[in-house]
């Protein structure tokens, strides 16, 4: 499929935003963190602008985007939908949250369990989005049991490790020394899924020009010529190609700059305390830049089954 810039930033901004959102929960319901003005205030900012950023960046995609609300009223079948209802409804319990602890200075009690249900809400709603493309069974890349514990696990990781640095800024050691423990573990099992999924589609697929057509039973198809002498959307928009030395060569720049060099990172400021603010900063920088080639490639080498109609 096409890469779409606005879709890209919309997965990967809205993963870090809830990610964020959700290890906020977290800790506040631990106790690992106290309800400080400014540190409330500039998280929470950075949260809900990543989020809000990236579901305006997804209208963005649509063949008209001011018609974007009307999406909201087909809940009952469609993903898309009850992606919106629930990126919404989670506003209310992560706004509260965020009030409690900007304006009432409290993360505590009743504030701390809001905090949790938003953290929750907050996960939900990164399924509805993995549950986008992972229901499309035209498109055999994204309809795998891979899709969502990846889109899952990056959200934690990159809202995590988002988090960690802000809490080292803010001084929130114990809070950070219990955060690097659970990323390193989903950072371990974001890199197998990613190469357990790259190795699943890059198997031969069962459907073929054949079973397309229905005219298997008389020998190998082939298109003797094109159906339309310009490029078409179908074309343009489902069969995007990459060549396979480029995606071989993005794939491990996802895969060190996204999984492993965060995992030397968090290691390395155990070593080293006093870099350890340097480290995690680093750790951001580079695993925001290898989910967006992740992000990238999940688009760029998931083609729809209309192309084995042109051979493609």
């Amino acid at each position: 499929m096409h890469p779409a810039k606005s879709v890209i930033f919309f997965t990967t901004a809205t993963g870090a935003g809830y990610g964020l959102l959700f290890w906020l929960g977290v800790l506040a319901h631990r106790g690992l963190i106290k309800a400080d003005f400014k540190f409330g205030l500039v998280v929470f900012a950075i949260a809900f602008a990543l989020v809000i950023a990236g579901l305006l960046a997804s209208t963005l995609h649509l063949g008209r985007p001011s018609r974007a609300w009307r999406a909201l009223s087909q809940w009952r079948s469609s993903w898309l939908s009850r992606e919106g209802v629930l990126a919404i409804l989670t506003f209310i319990p992560t706004g509260l949250f965020a009030l409690a602890w900007v304006i009432l200075g409290d993360n505590t009690g009743i504030f701390a369990w809001i905090g949790l249900i938003g953290a929750v809400c907050s996960m939900v709603t990164v399924y509805t989005t993995s549950m986008i493309y992972r229901s499309l069974k035209a498109i055999p890349a994204w309809a795998t049991g891979w899709t969502s514990p990846g889109y899952l696990l990056m959200s934690l990781t990159s809202g995590g490790l988002l988090l960690s640095f802000m809490a080292a800024i803010g001084g929130y050691w114990p809070a950070v020394d219990w955060l690097v423990l659970p990323i390193l573990f989903f950072l371990a099992c974001g890199f197998v899924i990613k190469l357990s999924y790259w190795s699943m589609i890059d198997r031969p697929i069962a459907s073929s020009a054949e079973t397309a057509t229905g005219l298997g039973e008389f020998g190998k198809v082939r298109l003797i010529e094109s159906p339309h002498d310009q490029p078409n959307y179908l074309l343009k928009e489902m069969g995007f190609e990459i060549a396979r030395k480029h995606s071989k060569k993005l794939r491990r720049i996802a895969l060190i700059c996204g999984f492993l060099l965060p995992f030397v990172l968090i290691i390395g400021q155990w070593q080293l305390p006093s870099l350890a603010v340097c480290f995690l900063g680093i750790a951001v920088i580079v695993t925001m830049f290898g989910l967006i080639v992740e992000r990238w490639l999940f688009f760029a080498e998931a083609k729809h089954v209309v192309t084995l109609y042109y051979d493609t």
